[in-house]
């Protein structure tokens, strides 16, 4: 096999959980790019319909649905409705996920559960829902964002311990599936980006630019490509000897 043809994904079926917009929907365009059809979800349908619209135009086939990753029957029909219409499921991306902002020993435990439930049980239950067919058709490849503040901590001036908390989690789990479900020829990485400008970065990054900049060796923020090739090599057969890697893209920031 040929290096284009390790990284091809035409005619594969990637489900982006969180797809719509920010990141999800930059890997949703990169998996796109290079073939695969799509299946974008998150909790406002009409976000989904207008990215798989303009994905559509690609030359691939789109599917938009609404679900909260943290509700069991909304992951179930999302998976449901993929299979009936695709035929099966060859790539998960779970993207979806959250922050709240607020000193340890004042937050809420409201907030640090929305946190913790769509971080990492959402992943939990989409890994679970998608996984079940996967290991039936023996191959699949499920890739979970975590962040590098699941790799370590953060200075007392940025308070958001779920977050942390959560996207450690999401770095563990992924280690231990991927030694759940080695022998089913499922490979199970996760993203660790840096700091992109996101709907949910992107007040605390233009506050903190020049201290965030001054700790990135490459001296810029993520744009809005740099995430495309690092979700096609892991959605792609050229990641096939590859599970369980956390593959951190943040400019050198954990250098």
């Amino acid at each position: 096999m040929n290096t284009k043809e390790l990284f091809d994904l035409s005619g594969r079926v990637a489900m982006v959980t969180g797809g719509s917009i920010g990141l999800g929907r930059q890997m949703a365009e990169g998996l796109a790019e290079m073939g695969a059809n799509l299946v974008l979800c998150a909790r406002k349908k009409e976000r989904c319909e207008q990215a798989a619209e303009e994905l559509k135009r690609l030359g691939v086939k789109t599917l938009a649905l609404a679900c909260d990753v943290r509700i069991p029957g909304h992951v179930q029909n999302v998976v449901e409705e993929t299979v009936s219409q695709f035929g099966r499921i060859d790539i998960l991306i779970n993207n979806a996920g959250t922050s709240w902002g607020a000193p340890v020993e004042e937050m809420r435990l409201e907030h640090w559960n929305k946190v913790m439930e769509t971080n990492l049980t959402g992943t939990f239950l989409f890994s679970q829902a998608v996984g079940k067919h996967m290991v039936a058709q023996r191959r699949g490849k499920i890739i979970n964002i975590a962040s590098v503040a699941g790799i370590r901590g953060a200075p007392p001036e940025f308070q958001a311990i779920g977050y942390h908390a959560s996207k450690g989690g999401v770095i563990a789990f992924t280690k231990d599936l991927a030694c759940k479900w080695g022998m089913q020829n499922i490979q199970v990485n996760a993203i660790a980006p840096g700091w992109f400008p996101t709907h949910m970065s992107q007040v605390v990054m233009e506050i903190n630019k020049e201290a965030f900049l001054k700790k990135i060796p490459l001296g810029r923020f993520g744009s809005d490509y740099d995430l495309k090739g690092a979700a096609v090599f892991l959605a792609s057969d050229a990641s096939n000897f590859v599970t369980g890697h956390v593959l951190v893209v943040d400019g050198g920031q954990t250098a």
